[in-house]
């Protein structure tokens, strides 16, 4: 079985068919932000600091970063920020950008060993990504299009995801370090998009052996009360096979149906995570019982 292993310098997550879901906190991200984007562009840090620490307490195990800013100096930015995160927290990152001197500028400093995001099956983008991915023994996000765009077709999608973990191979990259991505079409716009991609994630597993990601929310993308959805989505999602999603894990009950999810697919033993998180916390006096003469005494 696939296990892509990620760490920081003190802690191991795994993400693997036989492991709890991977939450990936996508909260550091100033896309569509304007008070993030300013702030990052002035090196104000405070923000970034205020999303790992409250994505960490909500349960997130990885957490994504992102901080590009346009015209913003963002390999500074990522030098800096990635050690001030892992000043923080010990979760693992994701290396998140689309300028490779930021994607290196991160890798340089980070300690451990991150999730980068992300190559494409676009010959140029796998031609610079992948040897990065080698050079610093990471692992990789590996998402399902091409020089074409993204197909609609999930066995397209799928063609697409083989040819980049072939690539990845002839650079002596494990498929278990590459985590595909099969794009989530929006379901408002493509009906079946659902359906595409458990079919997907079915053939991903099972006839290439990789663990999976997917920005999840984008299933709902333009419908009303979207979190609903999303919350419905991610353990379908994870019922098919998909083993990570980058998600917003302050958003109400999407942390409890992940775990949930985790106790229904076995992968939560004696369903001992479970207990831990909702267990209700003993009300005053409990566990004491009464004497004979009507006083308390403790178990």
């Amino acid at each position: 079985m696939a296990r892509t292993i990620l760490a920081s310098a003190t802690k191991e997550v795994v993400i693997g068919f036989d492991e709890p879901f991977t939450m990936i906190g996508e909260r550091i991200n100033p896309t569509g932000r304007k008070l993030f984007s300013k702030e990052l562009k002035e090196f104000n840090y405070w923000r970034v600091k205020k999303e790992v620490l409250a994505q960490v307490a909500a349960g997130a195990q990885v957490l994504d970063v992102n901080v590009g800013v346009p015209l913003a100096d963002e390999p500074l930015i990522m030098s800096e920020v990635i050690p001030l995160i892992q000043s923080l927290t010990d979760a693992p990152l994701c290396i998140d950008s689309s300028i490779m001197d930021a994607l290196e500028a991160g890798l340089k400093v980070y300690k451990g060993r991150p999730l980068l995001n992300s190559t494409t099956a676009e010959e140029e983008v796998m031609e610079r990504i992948l040897p990065l991915v080698k050079k610093y023994d990471c692992a990789v996000v590996a998402i399902s299009n091409d020089d074409t765009g993204i197909s609609q077709d999930p066995d397209v999608r799928f063609e697409v995801a083989k040819r980049i973990v072939n690539r990845a191979s002839d650079y002596g990259i494990k498929a278990e370090d590459v985590v595909v991505d099969p794009l989530v079409m929006p379901i408002g716009a493509v009906n079946s998009a659902g359906k595409d991609v458990f079919r997907l994630l079915h053939r991903l597993r099972n006839e290439l052996g990789v663990n999976t990601t997917c920005g999840a929310s984008n299933v709902a993308f333009g419908l009303p009360n979207r979190h609903t959805i999303n919350n419905a989505f991610l353990p379908m999602l994870a019922c098919a096979g998909m083993t990570s999603a980058i998600v917003n894990p302050l958003d109400e009950g999407l942390v409890p149906a992940v775990r949930a999810a985790d106790v229904l697919n076995g992968v939560d033993p004696s369903c001992a995570r479970w207990i831990k998180n909702y267990r209700p916390a003993p009300t005053e006096g409990e566990g004491a019982r009464r004497t004979r003469g009507g006083r308390r005494r403790k178990s």
